[in-house]
């Protein structure tokens, strides 16, 4: 059962419409997943993405999604955010003290190692395809990330997830993971395609992936 409600007191920014190749990337995917694993509801705010309203720019520094409005409380960066759920929720976040530091420290290696050679990938890979200088980074970039994704493949080898149970960390890591699928960096690494697999068989990431890619269908044109 999706966790929206219009009443909610945390509140999730999202796009009211994006481009295809964007849909089911889109950043508030994030807590919107940790808020169905954690039985925590919330409210939508949808943004125009062409034209973005004072709230979005005045909320948050590059005028990105998400925001999340808990009470009185502000946050940006997905991160943060799922920092914040992880802290109200022991199915987020262990309450055991090394599982949570373990957690954390994923959760910011997920962000700040593996992702930024991902996003590069991508670059190369749709919005630069046919430059020269791209075709010639490809080899290059693949082995890089390779070796940022040979600890992984080890780890998720041997167990589920990257600690004992579910975590924040595996939201992070699965969603920033998912922009390479059906790579070849992928296909080298089967374990950790394995565990991408049974990151989205989660009945959470699917209902909050249904919810995401459902506010496209009710705005196709970006608009109210």
């Amino acid at each position: 059962m999706s966790m929206i409600d219009p009443e909610a007191d945390l509140e999730i920014s999202g796009y009211r419409w994006v481009p295809g190749f964007a849909q089911g990337f889109v950043r508030d995917l994030r807590p919107r997943w940790a808020c169905e694993e954690a039985g925590i509801p919330y409210r939508e705010r949808l943004a125009n993405v062409a034209d973005k309203p004072a709230w979005l720019v005045e909320g948050q520094p590059w005028a990105q999604i998400p925001i999340m409005r808990d009470g009185d409380l502000t946050l940006f960066e997905s991160g943060a955010t799922l920092l914040h759920l992880g802290e109200r929720s022991d199915a987020l976040l262990p309450a055991d003290p090394q599982a949570r530091a373990d957690a954390i420290s994923w959760l910011f290696a997920a962000f700040n190692t593996v992702e930024p050679p991902i996003f590069e990938h991508g670059n190369i890979s749709l919005f630069a395809k046919d430059e020269e200088w791209a075709k010639l980074r490809r080899p290059s970039l693949e082995e890089f990330l390779g070796k940022r994704l040979a600890p992984l493949e080890r780890r998720l080898a041997a167990q589920d997830w990257l600690g004992d149970s579910f975590t924040i960390a595996d939201i992070a890591m699965v969603t920033t993971l998912r922009a390479l699928g059906g790579s070849r960096v992928m296909e080298d690494h089967p374990a950790v395609t394995a565990y991408v697999a049974r990151g989205e068989d989660r009945p959470g990431f699917r209902q909050a992936m249904a919810d995401h890619l459902a506010a496209f269908a009710r705005h196709p044109d970006n608009k109210d």
